[in-house]
């Protein structure tokens, strides 16, 4: 054993025969000493707050001497694990929700419905404004505007939306992968309503860019510049611009229609065949 550690064999006898140091010594006894304020702090405390403790008490030690010897003993504070999103529960999530509106091909209004929410400020404070668009005649059904982005907010936009529609058959709508959209409550509600849901490709923000579109001409033609400086003025240039929106601007995928009046010509054109 003394050839394997590299030392002298009275080298090794005479540490077996020597005494603790005086600081050997001290640490048997600040040990218990820790153990002891470790105990009383219902086994809370790590080293900074041993250390002060003991300090408190009068007794000079360090912090990094109070961890060697807390380390030794095995003891150990208490601390709050930090929460890790499990993204394999997150992915399986949010599959469960398929993009089921890329093999639709949209012939007539009411076959689907798209939504999403967007930041707007009023008063130096952010708002929410949720919508919900007919993909076929680009016609803004419904809207909700709220301080906080939740189901509430994107729920409110919805029964607006229901209320203004009569349902199809085989209704979709179909939205981003923002929890307002994948929260439970919502999603009970498509289906109290008969409506199938559709979400985004992970990492496809191009797969909702009909109501993306129309964030940008509301922002862009009406609301870059303006400063609201209450609720009202947000929602009453939000009202004016959705009218003007439905009923005059023109849109050229739309045939330089209107959404309204693309849809009336949707519907006289039925009414004819």
């Amino acid at each position: 054993m003394c050839a394997l550690y590299q030392v002298t064999r009275g080298g090794f006898y005479a540490w077996q025969s020597r005494q603790p140091s005086t600081r050997a010594n001290q640490d048997v006894r600040l040990t218990e000493r820790i153990r002891q304020v470790h105990q009383q702090s219902r086994g809370n405390y790590g080293s900074p707050r041993v250390a002060q403790q003991l300090q408190r008490e009068g007794v000079p030690i360090g912090r990094r001497r109070v961890a060697r010897l807390m380390r030794c003993a095995q003891l150990q504070g208490r601390s709050a694990r930090r929460y890790h999103r499990s993204m394999v529960r997150q992915r399986a999530f949010f599959a469960s929700v398929p993009n089921r509106q890329r093999a639709q091909v949209v012939l007539r209004p009411n076959q689907v419905w798209v939504g999403d929410v967007t930041y707007l400020k009023a008063a130096g404070q952010w708002r929410y404004l949720a919508v919900v668009m007919d993909r076929h005649s680009r016609r803004i059904l419904g809207w909700s505007v709220s301080r906080r982005r939740d189901a509430a907010l994107t729920s409110a936009a919805l029964r607006l939306s229901v209320r203004n529609r009569q349902l199809g058959p085989s209704l979709m709508f179909h939205s981003d992968r923002g929890i307002e959209y994948a929260a439970f409550a919502y999603r009970d509600q498509l289906v109290q309503l008969g409506i199938t849901q559709s979400m985004n490709r992970p990492g496809k923000m191009n797969d909702n860019a009909h109501v993306e579109s129309f964030f940008h001409s509301m922002k862009a033609e009406d609301l870059h510049g303006r400063r609201f400086d209450n609720d009202d003025q947000l929602h009453h240039a939000i009202r004016s611009y959705i009218a003007f929106y439905n009923q005059q601007r023109l849109h050229s995928a739309l045939s330089y229609l209107p959404p309204v009046a693309f849809e009336q010509q949707q519907n006289l054109t039925a009414c004819v065949n």
